[in-house]
């Protein structure tokens, strides 16, 4: 089993930053992929930023050049700062992880729990 545990999320101003951070603990596989998602009320949970462990990125097209995703591999853990907030970015951020045992192995998701972030205007 995998547990994810997120913190940094708050209240800040727009154009303010903050900068969450995500644990994982249990079985952890050496190659995997982390990211965050967002999901805000009504809406669907939607990707904001993925990191393989090899530290290849993707990024939603809303905060390209405002949100930076890294990893520390050794701690098991992902980061994602987040510049230029805007309102719209108001949401609760879930941390995800997928990793598979092995290349025959169908891959597992796994969901933090999730911390909010509100951005004022």
């Amino acid at each position: 089993q995998v547990q994810l545990v997120e913190s940094g999320g708050g209240l800040v101003q727009a154009g303010g930053s903050l900068r969450l951070s995500c644990a994982a603990s249990g079985t952890i596989f050496r190659l995997n992929i982390m990211g965050w998602y967002h999901q805000a009320p009504g809406e669907q949970r939607k990707m904001v930023a993925t990191i393989t462990s090899g530290g290849s990125t993707n990024y939603a097209d809303s905060v390209k050049g405002r949100f930076t995703i890294s990893r520390d591999n050794a701690k098991n853990t992902v980061f994602l700062q987040m510049n230029s907030l805007k309102p719209e970015d108001t949401a609760v951020y879930y941390c995800w992880l997928a990793q598979a045992a092995d290349p025959n192995s169908d891959a597992r998701g796994y969901w933090g729990r999730g911390t909010l972030v509100t951005v004022s205007s």
